[in-house]
């Protein structure tokens, strides 16, 4: 994974959420169709994609599409995002 608009593919292709990247400010509940069990196949997506560990404590404090991406990336999306 190396950008937010891959971030975004993995949203779509791997847990079949429709997502744009309007939607990663939006709080979690606000995301349509998010719950919490795509919370532990995303973790688990990504841990697969990029080849290391996702802290889950991290990535359950997090409130947004977007913080979830800064977990795992290390590295926050680009302003034109």
């Amino acid at each position: 994974m190396n950008s937010i608009d891959d971030f975004i593919r993995i949203l779509r292709d791997e847990l079949g959420l429709a997502v744009e990247s309007d939607d990663l400010r939006r709080g979690l509940d606000d995301v349509n169709g998010w719950d919490s069990v795509h919370l532990l196949a995303l973790v688990t997506v990504l841990e697969r994609v990029t080849g290391t560990r996702v802290s889950l404590p991290d990535a359950l404090e997090a409130t947004s599409l977007e913080q979830l991406y800064t977990v795992v990336s290390g590295r926050r999306p680009s302003p034109a995002s």
